[in-house]
């Protein structure tokens, strides 16, 4: 069993900061896309990442540890970089989708290496996994939306 220490609660703030990005990135998504199903399905993935980082505070303060606040400057750039793709792109839907996909490969990568080289409290360890089973499930759900743009 593992123990809550200062690297798991870094570790955590770090997967927090990723879904604030996350989040902000999805309704960025959902204001360039006239899509009805991928406007609905990028919103419902901001509410999943911004109900994910409830759990992960809550987690966090449940240690007595600080919580990070915001988003990082990584993020805000991507979403920037969205805004200018959608702008100039003609294929604006499919391209948002592919931008969620790589993001969502990304973020199952963070989680496992959390989740695999942290040795985390089983409360912890339960709610990444959780998180990471969800948003793998979202992945499939992306493909499927793939094939409506085309």
């Amino acid at each position: 069993m593992g123990t809550y220490t200062e690297e798991v609660g870094k570790k955590l703030n770090e997967l927090l900061e990723r879904t604030y990005d996350a989040e902000k990135g999805y309704k960025k998504a959902a204001e360039n896309i006239n899509h009805t199903g991928l406007k609905n399905y990028f919103n419902s993935k901001a509410q999943q990442r911004y109900d994910f980082g409830h759990e992960l505070k809550s987690e966090i303060k449940s240690f007595g540890q600080e919580v990070d606040k915001g988003g990082s400057i990584k993020g805000s750039l991507h979403r920037a970089w969205m805004d200018t793709k959608a702008l100039f792109s003609s294929e604006n839907e499919e391209s948002m989708l592919e931008e969620s996909i790589r993001g969502e490969k990304t973020a199952v990568s963070d989680y496992n290496e959390v989740i695999n080289e942290t040795s985390l409290p089983a409360s912890t360890k339960s709610i990444l996994q959780d998180q990471r089973s969800k948003i793998e499930a979202g992945l499939n759900t992306i493909k499927g939306l793939e094939d409506i743009v085309d």
